[in-house]
């Protein structure tokens, strides 16, 4: 008995310790670190499927990060259970309440900033993007 308690204190101290030396780190929400990234992970809740998490280009145009939808992207977003409000993965963190902001008035120098950073934009500037969104978290609410 007296062993498992000092087993127990030991690995006590032992996360203690731990957790001093290294305390967890908030998600930092940082545009030009993820102006070098090349997509973003959209998680979407739909109404029957539920959880779905989706890669997409983004560029990151006078400090903000914006993407740009297709055709199925742009009918996960609209159609999610927590619009405007979803879940993006980039850079190795996840921000679990960014808000997609529809963002027409740049939809051509997002289209823009695509081709440029992407070369197989190319082919894809020529498929249906019928909405383009400014990502903003919660924090900068």
């Amino acid at each position: 008995m007296r062993l498992r308690f000092l087993s127990i204190l030991n690995l006590w101290c032992v996360g203690l310790l731990l957790a001093i030396q290294f305390p967890a780190q908030a998600a930092e929400w940082s545009p030009q670190a993820f102006a070098k990234e090349d997509t973003i992970q959209i998680r979407t809740i739909g109404p029957t499927e539920g959880e779905h998490w989706f890669p997409v280009w983004l560029v990151v145009l006078d400090g903000q990060v914006y993407v740009r939808l297709g055709r199925p992207s742009a009918e996960r977003v609209t159609k999610n259970t927590t619009a405007p409000y979803f879940a993006v993965k980039i850079a190795g963190q996840q921000f679990d309440h960014v808000k997609g902001e529809a963002a027409l008035d740049m939809a051509n120098a997002v289209a823009a900033a695509m081709a440029e950073k992407y070369w197989t934009d190319i082919f894809v500037r020529y498929m249906t993007h019928p909405l383009t969104l400014r990502l903003i978290p919660e924090e900068q609410k």
